[in-house]
């Protein structure tokens, strides 16, 4: 008799259309029905212990009694990679589908989900300290400039505002010719039997719903959220490398930026995010 292919769930698209909350509601609604479920986040900085307002993390009340793994599993101070979370990703499902459960995998990292659903073996790419002493020294856009000549299908994916990411996909492109195309074209074969649950709105909806989450993390404390981290020793230069709300902030609190700049430029940001994310799962939305 041919074993029966383990199923999980993907809950996938831009930020700030609902992911999380959509994800538990479906755990109840599958609980109703008997079928046991537990939710794990792909969100490149959701699992750094500390980041909680900036990166929109779901809180304990929000979880509602459904299990969540692969939050805060790294410490800031360190870079967390694709490959390091593919390993605790595969450990986890395993754990989930043996208690009988179903795996519900959620988030807007494309490079996380699309590693573990199709197993992707990740090249082992060591650092290249002379290379990456020369890369700090380019501007963003130098960066940028440099990865979209090299490896245009990275370009497209990556977070642009991100020099860590950069210049770490360069190094890769620089070794291997080019990153590996993890979810540019639509993988053909996975170990699992995957439904793609695609969540998206209109784009004027969806820039409402970002100027007010936005403003809403700023009540909630999202600048003391960042000073406090800085204060425990995370650099000007780490905030900055984590991107978006991090990088902005970080720049805010340097007095690089105004108030009023931050929030225009991140929400800006932001939108272009959303964009590089709608690319990346496009393949998946129906």
């Amino acid at each position: 008799m041919q074993a029966l292919v383990p199923k999980i769930i993907v809950v996938c698209g831009p930020t700030a259309t609902g992911k999380s909350d959509y994800a538990v509601v479906l755990s109840k609604k599958m609980a109703k029905q008997g079928i046991g479920s537990e939710i794990i986040s792909a969100d490149s900085r959701q699992v750094y212990k500390g980041l909680d307002i900036g990166s929109g993390k779901i809180t304990v009340e929000e979880m509602q009694g459904v299990p969540h793994h692969l939050l805060d599993v790294a410490s800031p101070k360190r870079t967390f990679n694709v490959a390091q979370y593919k390993k605790l990703a595969d450990k986890t499902i395993a754990q989930i589908i043996k208690r009988n459960n179903v795996p519900i995998i959620v988030g807007g990292t494309g490079f996380y989900i699309d590693a573990v659903v199709f197993d992707q073996q990740l090249p082992e790419v060591k650092p290249d300290r002379a290379l990456r002493k020369e890369l700090a020294k380019l501007s963003l856009d130098e960066l940028r400039q440099k990865l979209q000549l090299i490896d245009t299908d990275r370009y497209e994916s990556i977070d642009i505002h991100n020099r860590v990411r950069m210049i770490r996909a360069i190094e890769i492109a620089a070794t291997l010719g080019k990153v590996p195309s993890l979810g540019i074209t639509m993988p053909r074969t996975s170990k699992y039997m995957v439904e793609w649950i695609y969540l998206d709105l209109p784009d004027d909806a969806l820039k409402e719903r970002i100027h007010t989450r936005l403003f809403k993390r700023m009540k909630e404390g999202m600048i003391e959220e960042i000073t406090q981290l800085h204060t425990e020793g995370l650099s000007w230069k780490r905030l900055e490398a984590l991107g978006l709300e991090y990088r902005f902030v970080a720049l805010y609190l340097q007095d690089k930026l105004s108030e009023a700049d931050m929030l225009t430029q991140l929400e800006a940001a932001i939108w272009q995010y959303v964009k590089r994310q709608r690319t990346w799962f496009k393949k998946y939305a129906r």
